[in-house]
């Protein structure tokens, strides 16, 4: 069976200390090994959050407290981000079943990131991920609580770790590249976004959803750490082109 150790669970400002409880112990029934909680507004280590956990305290007890999502993330190869709307974004909004087997194809350092119980993440958040998942539900009430949520895509992704259990050896598949870390390509958007505003290409009051478009595109590529640092040594080649353009002749 595929391990899920890989994955880490991210849960942004989280406000419930029973939801955080909750959440571990759904981590422990799943065999998930890491959570992350971004400013929590909450007590993690409180005796509401340890009652609900049951057996899974220790992951309360080693939780990973970060100040924001950039830093949640960092060394990750993947994200998915949670929704419960449709946002006014690029990105295609998918299922579970459809998504979360891009998890189990390696053991590349992942990321699950579910938002704010009461309005979720914004779309700088949403942004930072390279996939979107919203779990279906009845039309007379939409809304999941944060743990539900939890509990539903950890169980999606030991069902699909379960799936592989004792199928026959596939032959081995030629090795797949190394994945930019979230970080490397945060770093090339932002780098991306300040060449092209210099060049007129981006104004500034458009220029945020222009680089949704843009991040969309190379999510969908997966571009690897090699790839991206070709494609920042472009960026510093077109700055050294203008400021050679700009500079008055000796």
């Amino acid at each position: 069976m595929a391990s899920l150790t890989h994955i880490r669970i991210v849960v942004v400002e989280p406000a419930g200390a029973l939801n955080l409880g909750s959440i571990a112990r759904v981590m422990k029934n799943m065999g998930l090994g890491q959570l992350f909680l971004v400013n929590p507004h909450c007590n993690h280590l409180g005796q509401e959050a340890f009652l609900m956990a049951v057996h899974g305290r220790e992951f309360l007890e080693r939780a990973v407290v970060v100040p924001d999502l950039t830093t949640a993330l960092t060394g990750c190869k993947k994200a998915i981000a949670t929704t419960g709307l449709q946002r006014s974004l690029p990105m295609p909004v998918e299922t579970p079943k459809a998504a979360l087997p891009w998890f189990l194809e390696d053991d590349q350092p992942s990321a699950l990131i579910f938002g704010r119980e009461d309005h979720g993440l914004s779309n700088s958040e949403l942004n930072q991920a390279q996939r979107l998942v919203c779990i279906p539900t009845g039309d007379a009430y939409t809304s999941l609580n944060l743990a539900q949520a939890v509990a539903v895509c950890s169980y999606e992704l030991r069902s699909l770790a379960t799936e592989q259990q004792g199928f026959p050896p596939k032959e081995k598949a030629a090795p797949l590249p190394d994945l930019a870390d979230l970080s490397e390509l945060e770093g090339y958007y932002q780098h991306l976004e300040r060449v092209l505003l210099q060049v007129g290409f981006l104004y500034p009051h458009t220029s945020t959803s222009r680089m949704e478009t843009f991040r969309n595109l190379y999510h969908r590529a997966s571009p690897s750490s090699r790839e991206v640092a070709m494609l920042r040594g472009i960026l510093r080649q077109v700055e050294w082109a203008i400021a050679n353009a700009a500079a008055p002749e000796q």
